[in-house]
């Protein structure tokens, strides 16, 4: 970074503190602050975040973001504060931040920052007992005429509890839970979580009042046609993967 950036990129920072000051100001309503350092961050994406230390506010911001406009920046400067001290931020700064940030733009440079920076750990498509490469190749042709072009297929590297798989549109992964990957669990739970996400390769998500969609009505109506929905829905509420995890710490 030559002289003239630097120089630019500390006065963007000396604004933005600014904006973190006043922030604090008008959400705690006190009139002293504490030490605030704002610093722009290359994150693998549109990300930022905020720790108090030893009365110290530390604020990383994304550099995709030092080119934001001034109120855009307010309202991020807002919402990191209400989030550090517990507090909702104001609708219209959660609105603001989120229009600018779903600029086609912004989403663009944001995928490129995550597939620059970012690093996808994939560990592979066979698993112990399960292969995803013959179940997304059985489930395309049966559900989606053979049409899905075959993304980087992998388990996660834990056991998650929550998450059981996910679509990365950036590295063009599907992940599914190892949690999954076990003798007692039949092969159409595992079937309908990888239909999900295969689901989310067909429907791309939709902006609506600022919010970005994912599980749009025909995504759901499409789900729905997965040949035992109902059972695997029914296997997930009652927390019978719950049960099989804990047995397997014992």
């Amino acid at each position: 970074m030559n002289e003239t950036l630097i120089t630019r990129s500390r006065a963007r920072e000396f604004e933005l503190k600014t904006y973190f000051t006043d922030a604090f100001r008008q959400v705690t309503r006190k009139l002293e602050t504490p030490e605030i350092q704002v610093s722009f961050y290359p994150f693998a994406g549109l990300n930022h975040t905020i720790r108090l230390r030893r009365q110290r506010i530390y604020v990383r911001v994304s550099d995709l973001f030092r080119d934001a406009p001034p109120q855009v920046q307010r309202a991020l400067a807002h919402i990191l504060i209400s989030k550090l001290f517990r507090k909702r931020a104001r609708a219209e700064y959660q609105t603001l931040y989120r229009k600018y940030s779903y600029q086609p733009q912004v989403v663009r440079a944001s995928e490129l920052a995550r597939r620059a920076r970012g690093r996808k750990v994939l560990t592979g498509a066979e698993g112990q007992h399960y292969d995803l490469n013959q179940l997304f190749g059985r489930l395309n042709r049966r559900y989606f005429d053979g049409k899905l072009v075959t993304p980087n297929l992998s388990w996660s590297q834990r056991r998650t509890k929550r998450i059981l798989g996910h679509h990365d549109d950036v590295h063009e992964a599907i992940v599914i839970s190892r949690s999954l990957d076990r003798g007692e669990v039949p092969e159409f739970l595992i079937e309908y979580v990888l239909y999900h996400e295969m689901l989310h390769m067909k429907h791309r998500p939709r902006m609506l009042n600022g919010r970005r969609i994912y599980h749009t009505p025909a995504f759901k109506a499409e789900e729905r046609r997965f040949e035992r929905y109902n059972q695997a829905l029914a296997l997930l509420d009652t927390g019978w993967l719950n049960t099989v995890r804990d047995a397997h710490r014992h």
